[in-house]
């Protein structure tokens, strides 16, 4: 799998790469511009809360959970989306570049995974009218139904 990022760029990518079978391990490259006017402590600031010294916040792309033109629907798409954000207190979930999104989807983040992490804050923005209906009705629902 290779993922790219560039900060210039409006769209990150997800690559599905065949490497042969002798080769193992994790390569990473990283190109870091010297003449960036980037601030360091804003780039801190951005991930750890205030008078914090941990980074201790997350953003997740959630367009990068979409294969090809697979559409977020079901409880296991959102299952491997939480995938380690127990390390986080706070985390946000950019809906931009998601045109919709599956009840089930919403219900296991914002209530089924809510509910049994109280201590982590999971926050939904860039959110079209269709995603912000299935966010809000699993938000509402939070106090309705019995954990799963």
């Amino acid at each position: 799998m290779n993922f790219r990022h560039d900060d210039q760029s409006a769209f990150d990518f997800i690559v599905e790469t065949d490497f042969s079978e002798n080769e193992s391990g994790t390569t990473v490259y990283m190109l870091i511009k010297r003449d960036s006017t980037r601030d360091i402590q804003a780039v801190f600031d951005d991930y750890a809360g205030p008078d914090e010294f941990q980074f201790n916040k997350t953003v997740i792309p959630v367009r990068l959970a979409q294969y090809e033109n697979e559409k977020l629907v079901s409880r296991s798409q959102a299952k491997r989306l939480l995938s380690r954000i127990e390390r986080f207190k706070h985390v946000i979930f950019d809906f931009d570049g998601v045109s919709a999104i599956g009840q089930s989807f919403a219900d296991e983040i914002f209530r089924v995974y809510a509910q049994n992490h109280p201590d982590i804050e999971l926050l939904p923005v860039n959110m079209e009218a269709n995603v912000e209906k299935m966010v809000n009705r699993a938000l509402s629902s939070r106090g309705t139904k019995e954990k799963e």
